[in-house]
């Protein structure tokens, strides 16, 4: 028989009441508006979105990361697991809950990620963190976006500030070369696809595991030209 849920926390949001909730050693379950959000058991696809989207920087010598939405901290987790002691990740999380949850309750479900000494973490909207390395041309090697759903073309319009065309330009100009711009969705959404394509990215779809509901990783690199910078001669382009 399952063991009923704790409460463990609770803080009201613009979307509704965020809840941390456990009832296991390792079972913890994160709900807003009694939606749930995320499961500590449940975590395939955002361990898959972190090597998706750093599995070109594994040689690179000092990577830098910007991680949008800090959840359970399993995709943070995965990123630093690829990269070297001089890479750097930064954070932006909106709520300053969630930080301290990955800081207490839940830090052991990742060994503590967000408190690596690679990882600064700053309460922040991932899409103005976008937007002024974009102006001030500050490149990040990956651009990751975890958040609650991922796009949808009936609730995110060509002018969303994450998923719309023009947050999409920012990305892509916020990249360095053969720079990745990775986003976790619930499902497959073939506008958001378009969008990035038309962007100028080179795309691929990932649905990780088997069977059943799976989620979806959008990967999509920037150009590089041949032996341009971040290439090295005889590495394969895109």
């Amino acid at each position: 028989m399952a063991l009923p849920w704790k409460r463990l926390d609770r803080v009201a949001t613009p979307e509704g009441v965020l809840e941390l909730r456990q009832r296991g050693p390792r079972d913890f379950l994160i709900t807003v508006g009694g939606r749930v959000l995320m499961n500590s058991t449940a975590q395939r696809s955002e361990i898959a979105l972190g090597r998706i989207a750093c599995r070109h920087l594994q040689h690179h010598p000092q990577p830098g990361i910007l991680l949008g939405g800090l959840g359970m901290g399993f995709t943070l987790k995965a990123v630093l697991d690829f990269l070297p002691a001089a890479g750097r990740v930064l954070v932006a999380e909106l709520n300053p809950v969630v930080l301290a949850w990955c800081r207490g309750p839940l830090a052991g479900l990742t060994a503590s990620a967000v408190d690596d000494p690679r990882v600064t973490a700053e309460i922040a909207d991932a899409a103005e963190v976008i937007r002024t390395a974009a102006d001030r041309q500050t490149a990040f090697d990956a651009v990751i976006l975890d958040l609650y759903t991922g796009p949808y073309a009936h609730c995110h319009g060509g002018d969303d500030p994450l998923y719309g065309s023009g947050a999409i330009a920012r990305a892509h100009a916020a990249l360095t070369p053969g720079g990745v711009f990775a986003v976790w969705g619930e499902n497959f959404e073939p506008v958001f696809e378009s969008r990035l394509r038309a962007a100028g990215f080179k795309v691929t779809i990932a649905r990780p595991g088997r069977g059943g509901f799976r989620h979806v990783v959008y990967r999509a690199r920037k150009a590089v030209s041949p032996n341009g910078p971040g290439q090295k001669k005889g590495d394969p382009p895109g």
